[in-house]
């Protein structure tokens, strides 16, 4: 949608509230400051994407779809999610040709866990809300896709096998053939197949006969046999958190298994389409910060990656502003620095009416009519000693346990070597191997402010780099000083030096990838902008 198209729609929205709330004597709405302020926010928020940030940062598409008549390389991308998108907008703007997620397994109310103006996946973006759901996202990278001519570069249901180097190449910088080599050699591979695979559906003795269960007996036929001699199974339904657009929850009792944010927005989403009750079952507590640009931010903004003697601020400040009365519900032993956050701003609130019950403890089984959950106090771990039994009633049962992490098997085993695998590669994601193996957004863990960044393009751009300068190029043993470079920085920290990281640390990386080689100097513009090498259409 363009910037006018979408200035229109807030204008037409407006107009069409305030005439509704007139028409209904509800003066006090149609006048509201707070609607009014609102409307002008979208408003500005879409000028400063059309005007500032699209014009000074957005590359040129190419005019047409045909091949590029002198390309620089050919880098093939395998995943076509917001990330491969992305990778592959950012290698044909600077003239770099190419063949090729996870938000089509989610519901269509989830949003962005972010706010929209720090999770632009790529320059030309237009983001038309703060807080974009699902459907929106999806036309942003439909649109991307179309604008980059990238249709006829794509190779859609095209399972990739094996990825081999070329005969006569070797690492680090070799030539990588896909599959049968049927679309020729590559010289360099991003691999943007993401952390979050296939719906991850996991068994509970009680539990009936799922459509998930032929592909879930091949990996584990022990649940199979406890099924088969357990009669005491749930008579309702059960579902993954990724079905409920289409589960029929009205007036029903809804029992979600699982906090994190899956959990959390399938216990919105059941109560926006009528369920009478909610229950979610976690198995450990989550922070839950707030959906505010200027705190996200300033979070994120902290340079170590990691909990230090000042985190407890932040603590405090969430739990006193945000869960207010609800502060047992924060996590005891987990700090804000150590996991990836939920954000969203309805939940507690939702908890404090009464609309969702929150039960932390470890799901047992499934009994006919719900769960049996063995509840534990605040401060204790999963499996440590339950304090009581509970059962609770329900008539669906949602798993929101997440997504399987996809395997990087395809790829030759000797490009992750032990103790440098993900996700712990060069920049988090280089092979230590191999500069020509990039997994953007395939390798982090956890993170606060990051996924789906400008950090797609800058990571594109500096595996285009090293393509485009040969002395820029790092060793293997550079690559490998830096992650134990990171750990010694690092050391102690809760999931390894790299299984949490905030924005502000990657860009410290990326500064310093940049100012410990003068001659990497000459293309910070490139790399961190996207200014200069433009296409040769």
């Amino acid at each position: 949608m363009s910037a006018t198209a979408a200035l229109s729609q807030i204008l037409r929205d407006y107009v069409a509230e305030t005439t509704r709330a007139l028409a209904h004597r509800h003066v006090f709405h149609a006048l509201s400051p707070y609607r009014a302020y609102q409307a002008c926010f979208l408003v500005s928020y879409i000028l400063v994407q059309r005007f500032l940030i699209i014009p000074f940062f957005k590359q040129y598409p190419p005019k047409k779809e045909t091949q590029l008549p002198k390309p620089y390389g050919r880098i093939a991308i395998i995943g076509a999610g917001l990330t491969g998108v992305s990778s592959a907008a950012h290698c044909i703007s600077h003239n770099f040709e190419r063949v090729g997620g996870i938000w089509r397994d989610v519901n269509n109310t989830s949003a962005l866990q972010l706010n929209s103006l720090i999770y632009r996946f790529h320059p030309g973006v237009l983001w038309k809300h703060t807080y974009p759901t699902r459907e929106e996202i999806l036309s942003e990278i439909k649109r991307i896709w179309e604008e980059y001519k990238l249709k006829p570069r794509t190779r859609f249901n095209t399972p990739v096998r094996s990825v081999r180097r070329e005969e006569g190449t070797e690492s680090p910088g070799a030539r990588w053939i896909i599959n049968d080599g049927h679309d020729g050699p590559f010289d360099a591979v991003i691999v943007t197949v993401g952390t979050c695979g296939r719906p991850k559906m996991v068994e509970f003795p009680g539990m009936p006969r799922t459509h998930w269960q032929d592909e879930q007996e091949r990996e584990d036929k022990e649940m199979e046999e406890i099924r088969k001699s357990d009669e005491n199974t749930f008579q309702g339904t059960v579902l993954h958190s990724s079905e409920l657009d289409t589960a029929e929850i009205e007036n029903k009792t809804v029992l979600i298994i699982g906090s994190g944010a899956s959990g959390v927005e399938a216990a919105e989403t059941a109560l926006a389409k009528g369920a009478t009750k909610v229950a979610v079952i976690a198995r450990d507590d989550k922070w839950i910060i707030p959906r505010n640009t200027f705190i996200d931010t300033l979070i994120s903004a902290q340079p170590f990656g990691r909990e230090m003697p000042l985190s407890f601020v932040w603590e405090w400040f969430i739990r006193t502003f945000h869960y207010r009365d609800l502060k047992d519900l924060s996590p005891a032993n987990l700090g804000i620095y150590e996991g990836t956050p939920v954000v969203n701003n309805a939940f507690l609130q939702h908890v404090r009416e009464k609309r969702i019950e929150y039960v932390r403890g470890d799901t047992e089984r499934l009994t006919p009519t719900g769960v049996r959950v063995n509840i534990r106090p605040r401060g204790t771990k999963p499996g440590d000693k339950p304090s009581m039994r509970r059962e609770l009633s329900g008539d669906v049962i949602i798993l929101a346990t997440g997504f399987k992490r996809p395997s990087l098997d395809f790829l030759p085993d000797d490009l992750f070597p032990e103790e440098y695998s993900r996700p712990d590669l060069y920049l988090q994601n280089f092979s230590t191997k191999d500069w020509s193996v990039l997994c953007t957004n395939s390798a982090y863990m956890n993170a606060i402010g990051t996924v789906g960044h400008f950090h797609i393009g800058i990571y594109t751009r500096i595996l285009l780099l090293f393509l485009r300068e040969p002395n820029a190029r790092p060793e293997e043993s550079d690559m490998r000083l830096w992650v134990n470079t990171v750990r010694f920085v690092k050391r102690g920290a809760r999931g390894g030096a790299l299984g949490f990281f905030t924005y502000m640390e990657l860009v410290i990386w990326f500064l310093t990838f940049h100012l410990f080689r003068p001659d990497r100097l000459w293309w910070i513009l490139f790399t961190m902008q996207g200014w200069g090498v433009p296409i040769r259409n």
